[in-house]
């Protein structure tokens, strides 16, 4: 089993950043599990926002591709999801997933965290 924890959301203008962190928890480190951070607005599907697999191979949704980042520190059993010149459209409760399966962007991680909320301002 693995715990998620995410921390970071918060509110910012169009323009500003913000670092989102996932602690992970449980019986295992971090290495040799698939991650992903996702995002749900109200109304709408979730969808994948980024990934990194467990050698730290990175995939990003086009929405967000050049703005975000994504990173794992495998010592501390955190990832990490880095959002530059967010825009009002990227306002979502984001979550972050794991699982030992190579999902990408599709939502069929084993673990989730509750979320933490961004609201990006014009």
């Amino acid at each position: 089993q693995v715990q998620l924890v995410e921390s970071g959301g918060g509110s910012v203008q169009a323009g500003g950043s913000l670092r989102l962190s996932c602690a992970a928890s449980g019986s295992t480190s971090l290495f040799g599990y698939y991650m992903g951070w996702f995002r749900q607005a109200p109304g709408k599907e979730r969808e994948g926002v980024a990934a990194i697999g467990s050698f730290g191979m990175t995939i990003y949704a086009d929405s967000v591709e050049g703005r975000f980042t994504i990173s794992k520190d495998n010592a501390k059993n955190t990832l990490y999801l880095q959002m530059n010149s967010l825009k009002p459209e990227d306002s979502a409760m984001y979550y972050c997933a794991a699982d030992r399966r190579d999902w990408l962007l599709r939502p069929g991680y084993s673990f989730w965290g509750q979320g933490t909320q961004v609201t990006v301002s014009s």
